[in-house]
């Protein structure tokens, strides 16, 4: 598929209440079937930032992979997004991606928010996570990831990458230039998605859920435009055509992450 449309769902979530976040998530989303490809959700979609992982997570099994599972089926698009997940008595921030035929990755977030207490109420992950997808090469990451880069290199291994957020106002000047740095850095599409509204901390969130091609250009940008749901295309040939013409990839460095 040279073509993806690629749909940011960004909403006001409602604090820690999965019922009503799926059923303000079903209406969004209804009008999607058949006109996108991949849907991209808000980290923790079903239930806000919240650090009460014990109380709120669910299995792999439960309501919301579930929920996921036939919104993908409906809609004949992927859905991607971040649940509190509970594993072998382990608590994790999960970004999941589900394809219309229920197949399922998953990616346990690695740079959890310590400023947040997040590291207390989750285990970190470890294992960077590409997806295979209509011909497209998709790295999975998760809001604070973006801040960093060694993380986030691309080592001619995506063509697109996913960041799901809880993002708060009051840096979303970070997110805007963040989000195209990777872009730019790593010559891919980024896509961004995130809440608006207030969470119970009285933290605010201003959206910008966004998508930035490889040059850094705009391609799409919600604001702070609550209950919205956009869709953008991308395309591998325009991205293998720019990397062809301007191939920095010829000089870049060599790393290697360690644990």
């Amino acid at each position: 598929m040279d073509v993806l449309r690629v749909s940011l769902v960004q909403f006001d979530l409602i604090w820690e209440n999965p019922v009503l976040n799926k059923l303000k998530l079903n209406h969004l989303i209804e009008p999607l079937k058949g006109h996108t490809d991949l849907i991209l959700l808000p980290e923790m979609f079903s239930t806000g930032f919240s650090m009460k992982s014990r109380a709120l997570a669910e299995s792999m099994e439960g309501e919301s992979v579930t929920w996921m599972k036939l919104q993908a089926k409906n809609c004949r698009a992927a859905i991607a997004g971040s649940l509190i997940i509970k594993e072998n008595d382990q608590y994790f921030n999960r970004f999941l991606f589900v394809t219309p035929t229920e197949q399922i990755n998953y990616y346990d977030k690695r740079h959890l928010f310590s400023m947040g207490e997040e590291d207390r109420h989750f285990n970190v992950g470890n294992k960077r996570v590409i997806v295979n997808y209509a011909g497209w090469r998709i790295a999975l990451f998760i809001c604070y990831d973006l801040r960093f880069p060694v993380w986030c290199r691309s080592i001619k291994d995506a063509d697109l990458m996913l960041f799901t957020a809880n993002w708060p106002a009051k840096r979303k000047i970070v997110w805007q230039i963040l989000t195209k740095a990777r872009a730019v850095e790593n010559q891919i599409y980024v896509a961004g998605v995130n809440r608006t509204g207030i969470d119970g901390h009285g933290t605010v969130y201003a959206g910008e859920s966004t998508i930035i091609d490889p040059k850094g250009a705009v391609r799409c940008d919600l604001g702070n435009k609550p209950d919205t749901v956009e869709t953008s295309c991308v395309s591998l040939q325009e991205l293998t055509r720019f990397r062809e013409k301007f191939p920095v990839s010829l000089d870049e460095d060599s790393f290697e992450i360690r644990f």
